[in-house]
């Protein structure tokens, strides 16, 4: 969320809006070649490189009719297809496609549109496109600034934001 506050362009990472992970993949399947050039010390990147799984209970998860994927799938990924998620209004993809809808809409970005905010020492806040930007990286639930709640990446709790959360508030 805070990077989608910023102006600029941003990028997604392919399986990210999903919540998909680096996959502990198997010496025997690594085919980055810096597997290779290293002979076999430094792993590379297949690890964020293994398909993505769209639809159904088991790989290929509707990403091929072969089973045999370039990289194997995790098996435990069932619930994480684009399918299941599309389903689910709770789900990652959905808030992901919600916070892009937001950004879209809500933030009007100048050249020079950010204006950083103290709230407190453990708080990242910024303004920036009309919007306020508010990260609790701190162990404690934080009180928000007044105004309208657009999103939140967690539930508030007691009305305040909680730890290692973000959210994102109208500026007038």
């Amino acid at each position: 969320m805070v990077m989608l506050a910023l102006p600029g362009a941003m990028f997604l990472y392919n399986g990210e809006e999903l919540g998909l992970g680096n996959v502990d993949l198997p010496d025997e399947v690594l085919q980055d070649p810096v597997w290779e050039r290293s002979g076999h010390l430094e792993r590379g990147r297949d690890g964020c490189r293994v398909p993505m799984p769209w639809s159904g209970e088991a790989p290929p998860f509707g990403f091929s009719t072969n089973a045999g994927t370039w990289l194997p799938m995790p098996a435990d990924w069932a619930p994480l297809t684009v399918e299941r998620q599309l389903a689910d209004p709770n789900s990652t993809l959905a808030f992901f496609r919600t916070i892009l809808q937001l950004r879209r809409g809500r933030f009007h970005f100048t050249e020079f549109d950010i204006e950083w905010l103290q709230l407190r020492d453990d708080a990242l806040a910024f303004v920036s496109g009309g919007v306020l930007c508010v990260l609790n990286t701190g162990g404690s639930p934080l009180a928000l600034p007044s105004g309208e709640l657009l999103v939140a990446s967690a539930p508030l709790v007691d009305g305040e934001l909680a730890p290692d959360s973000a959210a994102w508030i109208a500026f007038a």
